[in-house]
């Protein structure tokens, strides 16, 4: 699966927020992610990302 800056990932597990979806930020051996819910922005390993993925929506898809 290819990631890019821009796209929707939706994660296996809920941020407190209670959403399911980031956004990617930055792209690399570590991910900026930023929660669609709130706002709230973290780093974390790619695979991680890759482990805890359920669905991905390309940029400009709705």
């Amino acid at each position: 699966m290819t990631y890019e800056v821009g796209d929707i990932v939706r994660l296996k597990k809920p941020h407190p927020c209670g959403s399911y979806e980031w956004e990617i930020l930055r792209v690399g051996a570590d991910f900026r992610l930023k929660c669609t819910g709130c706002g709230h922005q973290i780093m974390t390993p790619r695979k991680q990302v890759e482990k805890n993925t359920r669905g991905l929506r390309k940029k400009g898809q709705n």
